[in-house]
């Protein structure tokens, strides 16, 4: 997808834009990304995240809501690169990440909270496809989410 754009001249243009107030970490290779929007919502769990990330992603954002929990990656290098193969724009995770040094590396949008080692079950528990809501925002399913230096917008609910 074009990465022709700032955040804040689309905002400027359009202020019924959602603006995530929540500080993620730019965290990737590719700082600025946009697409359709899917989403996860799970706790401690990936599973489901690397079962979407090995789906075709057409250039779609997948956002993921860990309910803000850092004690667990839920996503490291292997599922980063599953998903550049997969045709995914960038994921943006309300939780951590691992493999920081290598997901810098690649050419994935990445925003997470931050990161932590310790790898996450993998039981497959949570929800796809699901509206939903963190940093003031509320993430509906194929919507349009930018992401760039300054932060994350995405079309209205």
């Amino acid at each position: 997808m074009d990465t022709d754009f700032t955040t804040c001249d689309l905002y400027d243009a359009d202020e019924s834009l959602q603006s995530l107030s929540l500080q993620l970490l730019n965290l990737g290779g590719k700082p600025r990304f946009t697409g359709r929007v899917r989403t996860i919502s799970c706790f401690r769990d990936n599973g489901l995240v690397k079962e979407v990330l090995n789906s075709p992603g057409d250039g779609s954002v997948l956002v993921v809501d860990g309910a803000g929990s850092v004690d667990s990656a839920l996503m490291g290098d292997l599922m980063a690169a599953s998903a550049i193969e997969n045709g995914w724009s960038g994921v943006v995770i309300h939780g951590a990440i691992r493999d920081r040094v290598d997901l810098a590396r690649m050419d994935l949008g990445v925003r997470a909270l931050g990161s932590n080692p310790r790898k996450s079950v993998k039981d497959g528990l949570g929800q796809i496809d699901v509206p939903l809501q963190f940093g003031g925002v509320t993430f509906v399913p194929g919507a349009t989410l930018w992401s760039d230096e300054d932060g994350v917008l995405v079309t209205p609910a």
